[in-house]
């Protein structure tokens, strides 16, 4: 079969790709070895898929060459893509921090994008397994499991390697390496960090609980949302947050009371309840569970608030508002929400998404080396690089 574009991948960029090159005029098809186009989609934000987020901008994205999504997130916007879906009579609403769900289903994001492919004529190919890539003088011939297909322009849209569950392959970076692309490596990120052993031990009992925290990495990174603790360490927003930063044997610096001055806060209660112990004052505002831990291993001193002198009520401060916990690594790509690394980005165009060394050849989403922050910034990356892509390709 001819066309002028495959884009291997039908997820959210290789879906919005496809629809815009359609619009083009260009016979485009997809193809994607799953039963069902946009997978990771559908399960996303707990089925109900955070969309976008209303204050995405380069800053809230890693990438090798942070100046590189600036080209593409300002040509296509949060603000283009929330007119699309209210076109398309989307039912959507807000969350903190700027975060946009579906009311109902995930579903209904894949429902818009495969109408929008319909309407530009797109070709959608499922269950077609890639087998091997080769370029000759015409463009592309792609292989699959169900025969071939020959293109002018071939567009990697085929992820990163989470959720290996829902078939996710290192195929996109296999295709890059093998057009002499520039791979970085690649790691879960946006995932929940796992505990040693004897740290494991320490908070079994607490698996369920969360607390309004700061967390920081060591290279300075900080985000203030809820910690998890789960039955295999740390999850929850902040940890997924901090994860893409942290690095194996690092430690995560924890302000479990970031609205508080617990200095002032421990002399005042010392001067209005001084007989009342200090875990009775503090489980007012933290878990119970969880000052008796720390009580119990000494972290914090087991005595009433008149038998704390002042340094002892600093180290007390110092304990909850720096406590620190080293990971000895995370759930991986199984949990992960999405891969940090993968095709460098100084390789393509940040106009066109169009391999500099390599004429036809483009790679968008996550495949490329560009991580976003939790709360739609992902998501938001895979619109605005598959519209770019699909203006040119």
């Amino acid at each position: 079969m001819n066309y002028d574009v495959v884009i291997i991948g039908a997820g959210a960029a290789g879906l919005m790709c496809a629809a815009q090159a359609g619009y083009r005029g260009r016979q485009v098809a997809v193809i994607d070895m799953g039963k069902k186009a946009g997978r990771k989609i559908l399960i996303s934000g707990g089925g109900r898929c955070n969309f976008t987020n209303e204050n995405a901008s380069p800053k809230n994205y890693l990438c090798r060459n942070p100046h590189f999504v600036k080209s593409c997130l300002s040509r296509y916007t949060q603000h283009d893509f929330i007119e699309l879906v209210d076109r398309h009579g989307l039912a959507y609403h807000h969350k903190t921090l700027g975060q946009l769900f579906c009311d109902n289903s995930a579903q209904d994001i894949v429902d818009i994008l495969l109408t929008e492919c319909e309407w530009a004529g797109v070709a959608l190919h499922l269950r077609h397994e890639v087998l091997n890539v080769e370029r000759n003088e015409q463009g592309y011939t792609v292989t699959t499991n169900q025969g071939q297909l020959h293109c002018q322009s071939l567009v990697i849209a085929s992820g990163g390697l989470t959720m290996p569950k829902l078939g996710a392959t290192p195929i996109g970076y296999k295709i890059a390496e093998q057009f002499g692309l520039q791979v970085h490596p690649t790691t879960a990120a946006l995932v929940p960090l796992t505990l040693h052993d004897h740290d494991k031990q320490r908070f079994e009992g607490l698996s369920g609980v969360s607390i309004d925290s700061l967390v920081s990495s060591e290279d300075g990174t900080q985000f203030r949302e809820n910690i998890l603790f789960t039955h295999r360490g740390l999850s929850g927003p902040a940890i997924l947050q901090i994860s893409s930063f942290w690095q194996a044997g690092q430690a995560v610096t924890i302000n479990l009371l970031p609205d508080q001055d617990v200095t002032e806060l421990l002399t005042g209660w010392r001067e209005q309840s001084p007989q009342k112990s200090l875990k009775t004052v503090l489980a007012t505002l933290l878990p119970k569970r969880f000052i008796e831990i720390l009580t119990e291993e000494g972290a914090l001193p087991d005595k009433p608030l008149n038998q704390l002198n002042h340094s002892e009520i600093k180290a007390i401060a110092q304990t909850l508002t720096q406590w620190q916990i080293k990971p000895n690594g995370t759930e991986g790509y199984r949990t992960a929400e999405v891969t940090l690394g993968g095709v460098d980005v100084d390789e393509l165009s940040s106009k066109t998404f169009e391999a500099k060394k390599t004429p036809g050849l483009y790679f968008i989403g996550e495949v490329t080396d560009v991580t976003g922050w939790l709360g739609g910034y992902n998501f938001q990356y895979a619109w605005s690089s598959g519209w770019c892509c699909g203006q040119y390709c």
